[in-house]
């Protein structure tokens, strides 16, 4: 993580030092960042994803000027993010459509595309090991999204069974996982 913010930064400063290929790149690893972080927090209107990281990127070109070198990077870029995704929820009235608490920012530098790709195909690979009594429910409950009704409604399964299938589910995975 600190050789990304190292390199972001390096990115950065070059680009603001007037080297056009070094902004192009930074604006590029920065867009594949907030891609990340925001389809991680607005699963539940992923259409919209890709017109908050253009508004992020725009943000973050015209406030340029405000970066502090002394500073992370990514913690500037993420408080612009969050307002951005805080404006863009207001306008739209969905903030249940957040999937995450907006204060966490540990994980904004660690996201990337290519690991949120890695990240699915690990986990299907895992989820494809459990019953279907314990995967669906945790597909959709967490991975969709759903409330507990949705999910037995969908399934066919209690509410009380769909609740003992992610919880059980949620352990087999944290086995998996250990191993």
């Amino acid at each position: 993580m600190r050789e990304r913010e190292d390199q972001l930064k390096s990115l950065l400063l070059r680009g603001l030092a007037g080297e056009g290929a070094a902004y192009e790149a930074f604006l590029r690893e920065l867009g594949a960042i907030l891609r990340a972080f925001l389809r991680g927090r607005l699963a539940r209107v992923p259409d919209e994803v890709e017109d908050l990281v253009q508004e992020t990127l725009i943000a973050v070109h015209n406030q340029r000027h405000t970066y502090d070198a002394g500073q992370p990077v990514t913690a500037w870029a993420h408080a612009i993010a969050r307002y951005k995704m805080i404006d863009f929820l207001r306008r739209r009235s969905i903030r249940e459509a957040v999937q995450e608490p907006l204060e966490d920012d540990a994980d904004f530098l660690a996201s990337s595309d290519e690991e949120a790709r890695e990240a699915r195909r690990d986990l299907a690979v895992l989820l494809d090991r459990l019953p279907d009594r314990h995967r669906l429910p945790i597909v959709l409950m967490k991975l969709e999204g759903l409330s507990v009704a949705e999910a037995a409604k969908r399934t066919g399964m209690s509410e009380s069974a769909v609740k003992v299938g992610v919880h059980r589910g949620l352990k087999a995975l944290a086995a998996l996982i250990r191993k």
